[in-house]
């Protein structure tokens, strides 16, 4: 009885360490961002798709009719070619296009301008006359060779 009781419990470790390890799987901070980015990535595909659908295409009834998908079909044998669902579909596609880039890439770009690092400052910088490694102007030591470095002090003119 006792060696049932023993399977049992090991068996309830196997599970909680399993349950542990799907855990620690689960919560990976890669899994987490994927399913966030997901979520948002539907959510942004239908405010993307109403902007076109309701927005952008409409505006096209301006210059004639915005929906195609009865118009341009032919049949050949058995077979039906709709055109016009392609051409929606084309039309939609560059009106995505257009709406993902006025609106997301465009207001992106201008934000990220702001955080464009500024260019690093050059330094002068000489050789160490004992191992030849580049070390700036005013070093007093070589940080290759450890070596003293005589100190150059530049002249500068007096504005008299």
């Amino acid at each position: 009885m006792s060696h049932r009781m023993g399977g049992k419990e090991a068996t309830g470790m196997k599970d909680k360490s399993m349950l542990q390890e799907f855990k620690t799987f689960a919560l990976r901070g890669n899994v987490v961002d994927l399913a966030v980015g997901v979520v948002m990535g539907a959510a942004f595909g239908a405010v993307v798709t109403s902007l076109v659908q309701d927005v952008l295409t409409p505006l096209l009834g301006v210059f004639g009719t915005p929906d195609f998908k009865d118009e341009l079909v032919f049949t050949v044998g058995e077979g039906e070619f709709r055109l016009g669902l392609f051409l929606n579909a084309i039309i939609s596609l560059l009106l995505i296009a257009v709406a993902v880039f006025f609106f997301v890439i465009k207001p992106i770009n201008r934000l990220s301008e702001g955080r464009k690092p500024q260019a690093p400052v050059e330094i002068p910088v000489r050789d160490c006359p004992y191992c030849l490694s580049s070390i700036p102007k005013k070093a007093s030591r070589c940080p290759a060779c450890t070596s003293e470095v005589e100190q150059l002090v530049e002249l500068t003119q007096s504005p008299e």
